[in-house]
């Protein structure tokens, strides 16, 4: 492992997809890609179909607090642009700035996850359980299935992280740290929808 660390001057350009497994493991990636939006294409119809049935218990408008799902949605987009820079350092082969950059990354999707926690334990006491009526159901099920993706994500990366921890950029590892930071930016864009269609559309009525 000891000369890992020079590896990093004599990688191509996009290490990523340099070598034929980069290239498969970023079209399976794109397959995978796939399955989830039509996933969450099917929550986001459920939504939308049972978001007014609220069986007289509390409505959208009474529950959300916008600015508290703003400064959420800032810190997954911001998250997004560190993970940006996370990659930009890999292509200029700077290991311990591609790292610094996922870390940080990681903060800010934990910072994400526990707002969320929050957000769902306030509505819970002002009584919308999951239970409690179809806009109950709808709403946990699309906001909470994200909510996973995003605790999925954050474990993928630490998992690189900690592995990769010692030694330096390879042609083995350079693709999988791109697909980490390509399924979150999948998980950002899916929250930029879910801050539409769920909370400004709910606030709006």
């Amino acid at each position: 492992m000891g000369h890992a660390h020079h590896n990093t001057g004599t990688l191509p350009p996009n290490p990523e997809k340099a070598t034929l497994e980069g290239k498969n493991k970023f079209l399976a990636f794109w397959f995978f890609l796939g399955g989830e939006t039509v996933l969450f294409a099917s929550l986001f119809g459920t939504y939308l179909g049972l978001r007014n049935g609220t069986a007289g218990g509390p409505t959208a408008a009474e529950l959300f607090h916008l600015p508290l799902v703003f400064v959420a949605t800032m810190i997954l987009l911001t998250s997004s642009l560190t993970s940006v820079f996370a990659m930009i350092a890999m292509k200029k082969g700077n290991y311990k700035g591609m790292l610094t950059w996922m870390w940080v990354t990681v903060g800010f999707g934990l910072s994400f996850l526990v707002l969320e926690i929050y957000e769902f334990y306030d509505y819970l006491s002002n009584g919308l359980g999951f239970t409690t009526s179809a806009f109950g159901s709808a709403f946990y099920t699309l906001v909470g299935f994200h909510g996973a993706h995003v605790a999925f994500g954050i474990g993928w990366i630490v998992t690189l992280l900690l592995r990769y921890r010692k030694g330096g950029l390879t042609l083995t590892n350079a693709p999988k740290f791109y697909l980490a930071s390509l399924y979150w930016h999948f998980i950002d864009v899916v929250w930029v929808f879910i801050f539409t269609v769920v909370y400004l559309m709910g606030i709006g009525g």
